[in-house]
């Protein structure tokens, strides 16, 4: 597991994390980008991403029937958490959050939901947390759906007061990595 993290956090230098100006989604201005879906969509690094979280699912979540998030930064770590849970015996399903409901047909804000039960226990996957509003609303549309949030687990967290707002709403996090991790 150890060497599986060192790699991971190896990848994402070289793959995800840039030292340039950025707007973040938050709207917050930033001198370094980390753009997660650049690893999670290398093989290596989606493998890696399922290996980790699952052992974390396995050891913190355990009851946890599915997992999901918000789309596009979670759709493959919901994939890759799914398949490498599947190696292992775990029958994770996944589900993905739109950021606005569908336009026709059931105007849905959650994709994937056949197969789940009112009040299953589902964790939340992040690429990165900076302010926490996309978990939170990830959380949000899930319960809204009638599942049960039992934590939200994140590749990388930029300290930028995510975990705070996700624990005061009575969630937790689980993070990777932190921006310290990165030399920032």
């Amino acid at each position: 597991m150890e060497d599986n993290h060192k790699r991971l956090l190896e990848l994402i230098k070289l793959l995800s994390y840039e030292k340039r100006e950025v707007t973040l989604t938050s709207g917050k201005k930033s001198s370094y980008y980390i753009d997660g879906k650049q690893t999670t969509l290398d093989p290596e690094g989606a493998y890696l991403v399922g290996e980790l979280f699952t052992g974390i699912i396995q050891k913190e979540f355990g009851s946890a029937k599915g997992v999901g998030g918000i789309t596009l930064g979670a759709d493959p770590i919901i994939s890759s958490v799914m398949v490498v849970g599947y190696t292992k015996g775990m029958r994770l399903k996944g589900f993905i959050v739109r950021k606005e409901p569908k336009g026709h047909g059931t105007g849905a804000w959650i994709e994937g939901l056949k197969g789940f039960n009112p009040g299953d226990p589902v964790v939340i996957v992040e690429d990165v947390v900076t302010t926490g509003g996309s978990a939170i609303k990830a959380v949000g549309h899930a319960q809204d759906a009638g599942l049960r949030v039992l934590g939200i687990l994140a590749i990388v967290d930029r300290l930028e007061g995510g975990r705070e707002l996700v624990e005061s709403k009575g969630h937790r996090l689980v993070s990777l990595f932190t921006k310290a991790d990165l030399g920032e």
